[in-house]
């Protein structure tokens, strides 16, 4: 889904997934992590990346359908967590 919509709006998946981050509210900001140059130029181009409130409703609506399995962590690493 997120492929498909990426391609009407002229853009790449990881654009989408971070447009959609930044609008969620003013004081949430994605921090990718990349290596590769050409993969910061893509992921700067999300801040350019218009998304409408109808675009918000898709993308919301789609992950609203995914239903997460597993935990965060291995159980191993879950101990650690909070300590």
């Amino acid at each position: 889904m997120v492929e498909r919509f990426a391609k009407q709006k002229q853009a790449t998946p990881a654009q989408v997934a971070l447009a959609w981050v930044l609008a969620q509210r003013p004081w949430i900001v994605p921090i990718p992590g990349t290596t590769k140059l050409h993969r910061l130029r893509e992921n700067l181009g999300s801040a350019s990346l218009q998304l409408t409130a109808e675009d918000l409703r898709e993308l919301e609506s789609a992950a609203s359908k995914i239903t997460v399995q597993g935990a965060r962590y291995p159980e191993h690493l879950q101990k650690l967590v909070g300590r």
